[in-house]
């Protein structure tokens, strides 16, 4: 990973949604400091994932910055009212959805694939073996949102290009108070094995609807990156906050001061 837009190391993910849908929302998005698009392929047809695509790049070369796009599969999971989890699957974590979804990213070039309840190294291989025939040089980051996931985070680390810490689903999956802990020893051992880790969900919700980010949001995203985070992920804040363009700015503030005060981990970017 190369650091491309701020100066800041640590780098911001967002998310891409209806509230960042504008080109020159898009625009202001990456001039702001967002430094690598994600899109959340659970949601959404497929011609808006190969607009949004073809938006990003487009900005980002009028901004003159390097943005690369990251599509996230859906994976195998159960959606019950306005949230959904793990569906318990006999055989492979890819879906048929997934594969129709990995053809639309490598037909549009994208750098990277993150893949959902990882729960072992071979998860990982399945899908390297997929990119592979098809001839694409797309990175992996695996999603650890499964007890499974901690319990074989090691191989899980070594077999991918990168880990995302996806505490949404964690959360749910573990008790609640061994969240930053979780976080912490994955973030760890990803730096220690030589493999960049994202952090992600409900970092700057506080943003969703206010001007200003919460005293507990502000500390969130900065023990994230004092302890060694490559990435700092947005989410719902992105795409369907009132400000996005707020939201990256104030996120590369605190990413910034947090910096100051951390050891220099030696990044490596998306």
């Amino acid at each position: 990973m190369e650091t491309t837009n701020t100066s800041s190391r640590t780098q911001i993910v967002a998310t891409l949604g209806p509230a960042s849908e504008k080109p020159e929302t898009l625009r202001a998005m990456i001039a702001a400091g967002m430094d690598v698009a994600r899109l959340n392929l659970a949601w959404g047809p497929e011609e808006e994932h190969r607009r949004f695509i073809r938006d990003v790049r487009a900005m980002a070369e009028e901004v003159g910055k390097k943005v690369p796009i990251l599509c996230d599969l859906a994976g195998p999971r159960v959606q019950e009212g306005g949230e959904h989890h793990f569906g318990e699957k006999a055989g492979s974590i890819i879906t048929v959805k997934d594969r129709a979804d990995v053809a639309v990213g490598v037909s549009a070039s994208v750098e990277y694939f993150a893949l959902s309840y990882v729960g072992g190294a071979a998860d990982i291989e399945e899908l390297r073996q997929i990119l592979k025939d098809t001839g694409s040089t797309a990175r992996i980051i695996a999603k650890i949102e499964r007890p499974e996931a901690v319990e074989h985070i090691e191989g899980i680390i070594r077999a991918a290009d990168g880990i995302m810490v996806a505490r949404g689903d964690l959360g749910n999956a573990l008790p609640f108070e061994q969240v930053p802990f979780v976080q912490h020893r994955l973030t760890i051992l990803a730096r220690a094995l030589g493999k960049p880790v994202i952090v992600a969900t409900e970092m700057m919700t506080s943003m969703i609807e206010g001007d200003r980010p919460s005293r507990a949001d502000v500390t969130d995203v900065a023990f994230a990156v004092v302890t060694g985070a490559d990435a700092v992920m947005l989410s719902n804040e992105t795409t369907a906050g009132k400000d996005p363009v707020a939201v990256i700015a104030a996120m590369e503030k605190i990413v910034s001061e947090a910096e100051k005060h951390s050891v220099p981990f030696g990044h490596r970017a998306l």
